[in-house]
Parts: structure tokens; C-alpha cells; sequence
């Protein structure tokens, strides 16, 4: 039986989880939190699927979501993606999915930024708390057959590679303080995106990038870092930003700027009619340019349909910011929102390393450029299925165990170093503590990765963090804290330094990758970025052979 270890309890990690159980595999899925607890309940806006007989095609789907990647996101990638997106509708509904309908029984769908066509599914403004909530229940039952295994508490720490392959991950184990070593014959990571990279988000600063940062430093190859989505409509609060959902939007909210006394319109005076609906980079540059305080109107809707429609928001305006938004208007701002970088990874999800795969928001594969709204449930969950298809497909190793005095290389040796290396860098002292570098970090980024970019900022960025860096293993470590945020700042600042090498790279402006020194798009640079990782040197080349599609 083919041994399945699963890092990562989001909607990504839980459907692999589900779909490789349902397969006949032995699956253990790890995560320091419960499910519950996972970046994806947050997701609000809703789920693209083309479901019924229309203008609508999956060729539209296909089309609308490689323009909006600016064409760099593989064309057989986003095509599996669109065409799996109306059987995973129905996969979910059968799960248990509550989503909101019309009259006449159909679900409803709503009109989202850089679509064509009203396209998103959703569940009011929860759907991803739906979703979860579905997808933990299903897995719940694999549990109960002894088909899945759940271990909470623990850390992901680092890969077990050798010679080009994959062969389980080590665990740092937070109630027993070691590191646990989990053999496997595929490791799949989905540990989500970067948020804590930049400190104040949408998401949560669960998802701090530890894995792709330490993965990348054990050979792993990472893509399109330099593609940031920020998020036009959010909600400043004193601990973080808070998502208003582009079905704000896609109900027919307008934003809009003051100038003596009037209200200016502007992105439809520039759009046109869709305007508000153009995709998230276009609006929040936009906005950005402006200069001014900028508000998202819904008030013309009427609190009775706007509780009907997006009661979430409407909570969460009143609970955050004591706004009744049946009467004013949202005060807005862009922020951090999706990462289209991460691990690349091929069409199957596997990684460069054999059998390490990587799914949902920490894989690099089907935006590109810019992220379409509600394009992300459907990415997690559809290459959730992929990976767990292409494992089905792979040979048992196991089967191979009387054929070969040992499939699997002994570790032990390299467990005790890094048991060693932990205890040793828990023993240093120094004035700055993990949390401040952090914190240092993410308002560095937050001013050298902003919507617009330029040399000079990114020159500075590279100078801060190599300057964390550089003492990064001997900063002070407060014990009263998780181990983990000791151990993780190094991967972490590895990936932030690679984000930055990867928008210096790039010279030219492309979706969410804007530069005021390169304003324009250019043909050269039509490709996805990868970059690698060799004792210490940072490697940036263009994919230009296509080497990820296959």
C-alpha cells in the first residue's frame, strides 16, 4: 500500500487527503492546527465552475483565466483546470457543500473581476468555511475506517531528500519539543501562501512560506515569486486587513473617490461599465494611482438584500469598523492578498524532487501573472485530484522491498544532526528577538514589494534582509514561545530574499508584477520566472523551453 504524507489541513491538503484515502492509499496528514483553523475558511467570494447551457464555455473559462494570468500560466494546465471545474462543483455538492441557489434550484453564480461570464459558485460569503466544513466531515469518515491518520501539534521542518528523491518529511513536534522523523513514499506539501512575509494581510500568518523557503534550500525549484495579488477592497484594522469580498463587486458595488464635494467614479470613468470588475491588479493600481481615500458603495442595494446576498460583509463591517454599509460607504484600501509564486511544479504537481508534490496556493501553476477572483478553491481542490491521480498511476514502492536490500536510506544520521543543530540555536542570545526581525521583515517588504516597484526599492529590500540574514542562527530565542518561530526565520528570509531577486529580475511591468522603471510589457519576457537555490547562490532564469509543463 503506497504511503501518502500530507503537510498542510487546508481545502488543498484535505481533498488529497480524501482523494488518495478513497484510492486505496495509506494517508497521514500532518498540520500544527485543525482544519477549522486553516487560511482556507476564510475565502469568501466563491468557487469558478461553468455549469450550465449558455454563452458561457470552459473555452471562456480557459481564455479569461490565461488573459488574466497575462498569458505565462501553462495553456494544458489551465485547460484541466476549467474542464475538472463543473465535476468539482458536483463532487462537492455530493459531500455535503451547501451552495446558494436560485428559484428554480440552480446554483447561483455571481460576476467576478476579469470574467466574462457570470461564472463564481458560491455559498454566501462563507464559501470556504462551507467547503471546509463539507471536506472535514468526508475526511472524518476515512479517519473512522482507519484510512486516514490525522497528527496535529507538529511542524513541518524539512524534506528527506536524497539523490533526487523524496522519501518523507522531519516533524518538529511541539508537545514532546524533538523532531520527528515520518517515512513515506510521497510527500505532498500545501502549506498555503506567504502572508506573514508582509506581516498584515488578508490571510493568515499561519502561512508564513517556512516550507517553500526550507524546500527551496534543499534543491526544490520556485516560481513567478515576483506575482503578488494584492487586493483592492480591504478593511484596515489594528491586527490585520480584513477581506471585503469581491462579491461586493460582483453585486454591483461601485468604488469611488471624493473630489469638491462629488463623488468620482472613476474606475467606471476609465472602464467602462465592468469597470469595478476589471482584475485585482488593474483596480488596485488604479486605486494606488489615485492618491486618495477610496470607498466601495452597496448601500443602493437595501440592508434586506444585502443580508440576503452578503450578510459576512455586512457582519463584519459592523462588528470590525461599526459601519452599516445599508447606509455608508466601505472606507478601502489594496492589500496583500494571493501569492501566484511558490513551488513549481510540473502539469502531475510533482516538483523537480521525484515523488514531492506541492498543491494549492504554495504551488506555482495556473495564474500566472494575476489570479482570477475564485479561481483559488477551485485551483486548490483540482490539484488536490491531479497529484492524487498521478500518485494512483506511479508504481507501489513497496512492491520493490524483497527485490532490493532497502528502498529507503537510512536518515537516522542525519536526524540527529539536525536534533543537534536545533539544540545549538536554541542556545543563542542576542538583543533582537525572532518576533521583531519579523516584524522588521514584513514592513520592509510591505514598502520594498508594494503594487509598484523600482530598482531602488528592491535594491534596499536585498540590503535588510541580508542583513537579517547574516544573523539569523544567533538572534535570541524567547522559550516562551513556539519553537517553530525559531527554528523557521531562516527559510523564511531565504524566501523573502528570493521574492526579491525574482522582482528585480524581472524587468518589465506584467499583472501583479508592477514596475515604475519598467512600465511596459514585453515579449521577451513572456515566461515563467524559476529560480534556484545552490549553497547560498540564488540562480533566476526565464522558462522559456517550458520545462514545467510537461
Amino acid at each position: 500500500m503506497k504511503r501518502v504524507l500530507i503537510v498542510g489541513s487546508g481545502i488543498a491538503g484535505i481533498s488529497c487527503a480524501i482523494e488518495c484515502a478513497g484510492k486505496g492509499m495509506d494517508v497521514t496528514l500532518v498540520s500544527p492546527f485543525p482544519s477549522e483553523r486553516a487560511q482556507s475558511v476564510l475565502a469568501a467570494g466563491g468557487i469558478n465552475a461553468v455549469l450550465y447551457d449558455g454563452d458561457d464555455s470552459v473555452k471562456c473559462h480557459m481564455e479569461d483565466t490565461l488573459k488574466g494570468g497575462c498569458n505565462i500560466a501553462g495553456t494544458e494546465a489551465v485547460r484541466g483546470l476549467c474542464t475538472d471545474a463543473p465535476e468539482i462543483i458536483r463532487w462537492l455538492e455530493k459531500k455535503g457543500t451547501v451552495f446558494t441557489t436560485n428559484p428554480d434550484g440552480k446554483i447561483s453564480r455571481r460576476a467576478f473581476g476579469g470574467q466574462s461570464h457570470n461564472r463564481t459558485c458560491y455559498c454566501g460569503s462563507a464559501t470556504g468555511k462551507q467547503i471546509m466544513t463539507a471536506l472535514v466531515m468526508e475526511a472524518r469518515r476515512f479517519e473512522g475506517q482507519g484510512k486516514i491518520k490525522r497528527i496535529l501539534w507538529m511542524d513541518f521542518y524539512k524534506a528527506l531528500i536524497k539523490d533526487g528523491k523524496c522519501y518523507g518529511a522531519i516533524f518538529y513536534d511541539e508537545s514532546k519539543a524533538d523532531l520527528v522523523m515520518i517515512p513515506a513514499d510521497y510527500l505532498v506539501i500545501a502549506t498555503g501562501g506567504q502572508n506573514a512575509l508582509f506581516g498584515k494581510t488578508t490571510g493568515s500568518t499561519l502561512c508564513d512560506g517556512y516550507a517553500q523557503g526550507k524546500l527551496f534550500m534543499q534543491g526544490v525549484e520556485l516560481k513567478n515569486l515576483e506575482f503578488i495579488q494584492y487586493h483592492p477592497t480591504t478593511l484596515e484594522t489594528a491586527q490585520k486587513k480584513l477581506l471585503v469580498s469581491e462579491a461586493v463587486r460582483g453585486e454591483g458595488g461601485r468604488l469611488y473617490y471624493v473630489e469638491n464635494g462629488k463623488r468620482v467614479y472613476f474606475m467606471e470613468d476609465l472602464y467602462g461599465e465592468r469597470g469595478n470588475l476589471m482584475p485585482r491588479d488593474i483596480v488596485s493600481k488604479t486605486m494606488a494611482a489615485t492618491g486618495r481615500d477610496i470607498f466601495l458603495d452597496i448601500s443602493f442595494l437595501g440592508k434586506e438584500e444585502i443580508l440576503k446576498r452578503i450578510p459576512e460583509v455586512y457582519d463584519l463591517c459592523q462588528k470590525y469598523k461599526g459601519i452599516d454599509i445599508s447606509k455608508e460607504s466601505i472606507p478601502v484600501t489594496p492589500s496583500v492578498h494571493f501569492f501566484m509564486g511558490g513551488i513549481a511544479v510540473k502539469n502531475n504537481h510533482e516538483t523537480k524532487v521525484e515523488n514531492l508534490y506541492a498543491i494549492g496556493e504554495c504551488a506555482s501553476i495556473y495564474h500566472g501573472a494575476n489570479r482570477l477572483g475564485g479561481n483559488s478553491l477551485l485551483a486548490a481542490i483540482h490539484g488536490a485530484r491531479v497529484a492524487a491521480e498521478s500518485i494512483e498511476s506511479k508504481g507501489n514502492p513497496s512492491d520493490l522491498e524483497n527485490k532490493t536490500e532497502s528502498i529507503t536510506p537510512d536518515f537516522s544520521d542525519e536526524l540527529k544532526e539536525e536534533r543537534i543543530a536545533l539544540a545549538n540555536r536554541r542556545s543563542f542570545e542576542s538583543v533582537f528577538p525572532v518576533m521583531y526581525l519579523r516584524d522588521m521583515l514584513a514592513e520592509n517588504l510591505r514598502e520594498d514589494l508594494g503594487i509598484v516597484r523600482n530598482e531602488e526599492k528592491l535594491k534596499k529590500g536585498l540590503d535588510d534582509v541580508d542583513y537579517y540574514l547574516s544573523i539569523a542562527d544567533k538572534i535570541h530565542y524567547d522559550r516562551s514561545e513556539m519553537a517553530y518561530l525559531g527554528f523557521s526565520l531562516t527559510g523564511i528570509l531565504t524566501l523573502a530574499r528570493a521574492t526579491l531577486v525574482c522582482a528585480g529580475f524581472r524587468e518589465e511591468s506584467r499583472g501583479a508584477h508592477i514596475r515604475s522603471d519598467y512600465p511596459d510589457s514585453l515579449d521577451q519576457w513572456k515566461a515563467a520566472t524559476i529560480i534556484s537555490y545552490d549553497n547560498g547562490e540564488y540562480r533566476t532564469r526565464l522558462d522559456v523551453e517550458k520545462e514545467y509543463e510537461s
